[in-house]
């Protein structure tokens, strides 16, 4: 093994990566004035212990641990089994977050699983639609499929900043300046029905409305902040 793996590899150095990433995104917390618009309803369903399905889109990752009000209850994350999902696990978990890693390995009905358990004990559900390796802001029906089988509610959350860049990333991860910053948490409930036995046209319906939901309140999120809207392709 090469010395660029082992420390790669090294639980010492990813923990202590993890740690540096937290830090960055608590001070982005802590030096920007957010807004936080549309929690009514999911505060009011945590404090009740009602889980819900959280969904973001891969590129509002940054502010991640901050979307869920994790003082009124409990959401675990599904990450990426994959070294930089396994990163966001880490960062998350130091937050408080509960964590369930997808593999190729692990059988799609065995994760359904895993996640339908967490639900039961209350927990609530957060997952990236288009993650974790893209295509960019096309989601996936995995929302849905959760959505069907345990008959929660889905919710779209996302943010937005007025200063900060976009990596160049697959998924233009937008990473805020974190010092005197002003910044804005939009959650908006996404209602349409999913029909215990969807059909394939029904799911794929489904699936585009929800992708169309998280664009809208994304790019409502940062007009507010003086921030172009993303466009296709672009």
């Amino acid at each position: 093994m090469s010395i660029r793996k082992k420390i790669a590899d090294s639980e010492a150095v990813l923990n202590w990566v993890a740690r540096r990433i937290a830090s960055y995104i608590r001070m982005v917390n802590r030096n920007t004035n957010w807004r936080r618009i549309g929690y009514e309803e999911l505060d009011q369903l945590a404090e009740q212990g009602e889980p819900v399905i959280v969904v973001l889109w891969h590129q509002r990752l940054a502010q991640s641990p901050y979307f869920f009000p994790l003082d009124k209850g409990r959401i675990c994350s599904i990450t990426s089994a994959a070294r930089a999902g396994s990163m966001v696990g880490r960062v998350q978990k130091l937050f408080g977050m509960d964590t369930i890693a997808m593999s190729s390995r692990k059988r799609h009905v065995a994760l359904s699983r895993e996640v339908l358990g967490k639900i039961k004990q209350g927990i609530s559900i957060g997952i990236a639609a288009d993650g974790p390796r893209g295509p960019e802001r096309v989601s996936s029906t995995v929302p849905l499929v959760w959505a069907r089988t345990s008959g929660k509610r889905v919710f779209g959350i996302t943010y937005s900043a007025r200063h900060g860049r976009e990596a160049g990333t697959w998924d233009h991860l937008l990473m805020p300046r974190p010092w005197r910053n002003e910044g804005v948490f939009l959650c908006r409930e996404w209602t349409d029905p999913v029909p215990r036995k969807a059909t394939e046209e029904q799911i794929e319906t489904l699936r585009l409305s929800l992708e169309q939901h998280m664009n809208d309140i994304t790019a409502e999120a940062d007009r507010m902040m003086g921030r172009k809207p993303w466009t296709k392709g672009a």
